[in-house]
């Protein structure tokens, strides 16, 4: 036989449950809010290792085309061995541009579904 003291009113038990939802949701909220913090940290740090490596490597790309220059004037004049890097990069630069556009236009769009 529960006694008064045991027996709980309906709404006061639903109230009770309620506030333990809203608990619950505020924690789930909380964590969430936790873990994509966490998750943004370790992706600026990745992408800064990552500008550093492509800054790196473009430096290294720099230098050796100067080492270049300077290896090139031991045969040619200064300004002749700068412009035949230089012709040199260019014409590259137009193969690969010339390519990427080409396989950009074979490249189909995917049709629009509504």
């Amino acid at each position: 036989m529960p006694t008064d003291s045991i027996e709980r009113s309906f709404s006061s038990v639903l109230r009770d449950i309620v506030q333990n939802v809203q608990e619950i949701v505020r924690s789930e909220i909380r964590l969430a809010s936790t873990e994509i913090r966490e998750e943004v940290i370790k992706k600026k740090i990745a992408g800064l290792l990552l500008l550093m490596g492509v800054l790196s490597g473009i430096f290294a790309v720099l230098f050796t085309l100067l080492g270049l220059v300077f290896a090139l004037s031991r045969v040619v004049p200064d300004w002749a061995a700068a412009i035949i890097v230089a012709a040199s990069m260019g014409v590259g630069a137009f193969a690969m541009t010339s390519a990427g556009r080409k396989r950009l236009r074979e490249v189909h769009s995917a049709p629009v579904v509504n």
